[in-house]
């Protein structure tokens, strides 16, 4: 009994088994490999182009000159001009402060008194003289001598005396006179007023500072430039006629960015023996644009400069992020497919590089990064 159910059992068991071997051991139908497509990458075409080079710098916008007024002579301030305030502007030749000059009046009028002293003394000595010498004149006929006279009989000693303080006289009343203009203080140049340190009614000495004041018909920023710079710049000799250097200055003031115009006049001749630069300096004419609705270039503002440099010929100028390697950029041949050049580069400035050699004019230059390229390699050229 127990056979009789137990015998197919088993044999159903070893047929679903040797189904299942069968089933796991049959060879898979042969695939097909997919071939990869190419890769697309986008291109930008080789072109020769004029250059100029410029250069990048920065600096704070400084006055051309820079003056502490200070008295030459001591007083009360009497009044001062409406310009007489930070900010103010004036001509040159302008009245910015008065000091009580009745002190100094009065000394001219001493010193007037005192040279006609001197010229009044000098017309008694002359006429002395003249006294003097016809005595002798009588005195040699009576005594019959051909003696000269000295020239104490003659009174010279005594004229000379008198001369000499007539030119005493005259500059003690020179001395008078220039004082009493110094109680006026006038701008030497037009400009700007810094800072006050004096106002009315206050009693000054002699050689106390008053004000700092500026030049404002032009302005001045020291733009630091390397040993690398320049080589890119003609930078202007001192007895160099030629035109200066165009200088662009940018500057955000707000959320504006202003821009003006100057020109590298100069070079400071010396690099700095910390920082390892030397200091071109570029002027800019009407900074604070007076008489004009321009925006005011103020002193102490900083500016970012571009420096128009030399004239580099025809090069092709590809960005900096079409380098395969340090000197090496992908092109596409006619056959669409990659390959590596080797280029000189000239120049390397911002996102940009200049190359003068390595590059045919059209060829197709890759930009895309391709992980894994090699030289051979089919791509697919973008339409875009």
């Amino acid at each position: 009994m127990f056979s009789k159910y137990v015998l197919p059992l088993i044999l159903l068991i070893v047929a679903v088994g040797a189904t299942g071997l069968l089933i796991a051991n049959r060879p898979s139908p042969a695939r097909e490999p997919q071939a990869r497509p190419p890769v697309l990458v986008n291109i930008i075409p080789a072109r020769r182009e004029p250059v100029t080079f410029t250069v990048d710098s920065q600096g704070e916008v400084l006055p051309r000159t820079e003056t502490v007024l200070v008295t030459e002579v001591s007083g009360q301030i009497l009044d001062t001009s409406s310009a007489f305030v930070a900010g103010g502007t004036f001509t040159a030749g302008d009245v910015l402060l008065r000091i009580d000059p009745r002190n100094y009046e009065t000394q001219v009028q001493r010193a007037t008194a005192g040279v006609a002293r001197a010229r009044t003394q000098i017309a008694t000595e002359n006429a002395l003289a003249g006294y003097a010498l016809d005595d002798w004149k009588r005195l040699r006929e009576l005594r019959a001598t051909e003696r000269e006279a000295s020239d104490l009989a003659l009174r010279k000693p005594q004229l000379a005396a008198a001369m000499a303080e007539l030119e005493a006289a005259e500059a003690d009343l020179k001395k008078a006179r220039d004082d009493l203009a110094r109680t006026v203080i006038r701008a030497p140049y037009a400009g700007m007023v810094r800072n006050k340190r004096a106002d009315t009614g206050q009693y000054i000495n002699t050689g106390t500072p008053v004000a700092e004041i500026f030049a404002t018909d032009h302005a001045e920023v020291r733009l630091p430039l390397t040993a690398a710079d320049l080589a890119w710049l003609d930078l202007p000799a001192v007895d160099d006629n030629r035109a200066a250097s165009p200088v662009r200055l940018t500057a955000t003031i707000g959320v504006q960015i202003h821009i003006w115009e100057a020109a590298l006049v100069r070079s400071e001749g010396v690099f700095d023996s910390k920082t390892r630069v030397l200091y071109g300096v570029a002027r800019v004419d009407d900074p604070y644009a007076l008489g004009s609705d321009a925006e005011p270039l103020r002193v102490g503002t900083f500016v970012s400069a571009s420096i128009t440099g030399r004239d580099a010929g025809l090069l092709y100028r590809i960005p900096r992020t079409a380098l395969a390697d340090d000197n090496h950029v992908w092109i596409i041949d006619a056959e669409e497919r990659l390959r590596s050049v080797k280029i000189n580069i000239v120049r390397r400035h911002g996102d940009e590089v200049y190359v003068d050699r390595g590059l045919d004019e059209g060829d197709r230059i890759c930009m895309t990064r391709i992980t894994g390229a090699v030289d051979g390699m089919i791509v697919r050229v973008s339409d875009v």
